[in-house]
């Protein structure tokens, strides 16, 4: 009788190996196409909400929206002053790196802020300027970019009014590729300053968000391996490294040469631990 042809037992578990290598060997380059795309998604995000800040701005004449309660931004999240003049925000309000909310269900007393992976926020805010709303994100912004209102009250140990001189006012300045408009956050707007410290640990918050305290730390998350990704006053949208945010211009009178960069004198063993592997600036 003829004989069958089949593969034998050995035969498929030599082709059962070499597909499990070859997945071994695939899987983390696909693992970081994947979160390639995501950064790239991400800048995109960026984009749109300087172009919605960009027509904000234009409408004013370059003016910065004025602030009334300082230490509590724009006296709401900084996207309400935009709102009416963006389409589609609730797809850009997230770096999909950071979708998931910190208050998913809005529970009175539950910390809202985010972190490295985690967006701040909850779904329904409840305003003490209005009907509750929408308040998420996953992206921060440089307080500083403002107006300073007559008559806005210093709260929450935030910046004193003898800091009046350090908000921007105006897009309408020199240098604007490195005064930073919006970056990854785990909180929604930060006042920084050059003598900010750097998280002592990967993802640590500060005691209370709305403090001043060393908020360079909600935009110094390792969100994007060793970077975060920015859109800055001119429009421009760019990975920044985690050590180069004491490197940028954040208010008017930012010491760009701070006591933690390389040209203030700070040495690679001053970093936290888990930062010591990324790039010095």
């Amino acid at each position: 009788m003829p004989r069958k042809k089949a593969f034998t037992l050995i035969e498929l578990l030599v082709v059962i190996a070499v597909i499990a290598l070859l997945m071994a060997i695939l899987l983390p380059t696909l693992q970081r196409v994947k979160k390639q795309a995501k950064a790239v998604i991400c800048q995109s995000n960026l984009k749109q909400w300087a172009t919605i800040f960009a027509i904000y701005t234009d409408s004013s004449d370059g003016l910065l929206p004025e602030q009334l309660i300082y230490g509590l931004g724009m006296s709401d999240p900084w996207m309400y002053p935009m709102r009416d003049h963006s389409v589609g925000t609730e797809g850009i309000r997230c770096c999909p790196m950071a979708t998931r909310l910190a208050n998913p269900t809005g529970q009175d007393g539950r910390d809202e802020r985010g972190g490295t992976f985690l967006a701040w926020g909850e779904h329904r805010f409840r305003s003490k300027h209005g009907p509750r709303l929408n308040y998420y994100g996953s992206y921060g912004m440089n307080s500083w970019l403002a107006t300073p209102a007559e008559g806005g009250s210093f709260v929450l140990g935030c910046p004193s009014p003898t800091m009046r001189p350090n908000f921007w006012k105006t897009t309408k300045v020199k240098d604007a590729g490195n005064i930073p408009l919006y970056l990854d956050s785990w909180w929604w707007c930060a006042w920084v300053k050059e003598t900010d410290r750097p998280p002592e640990y990967e993802g640590q918050n500060t005691p209370f968000p709305c403090g001043c305290r060393d908020s360079i730390r909600r935009f110094c998350i390792n969100r994007h391996d060793g970077f975060v990704n920015a859109a800055f006053l001119d429009h421009s949208i760019r990975k920044v490294g985690l050590k180069e945010l004491w490197t940028l211009k954040w208010h008017r009178n930012f010491d760009t040469r701070g006591p933690w960069t390389r040209a203030g004198g700070v040495r690679p063993d001053d970093w936290p631990q888990w930062m010591k592997r990324f790039k010095d600036y």
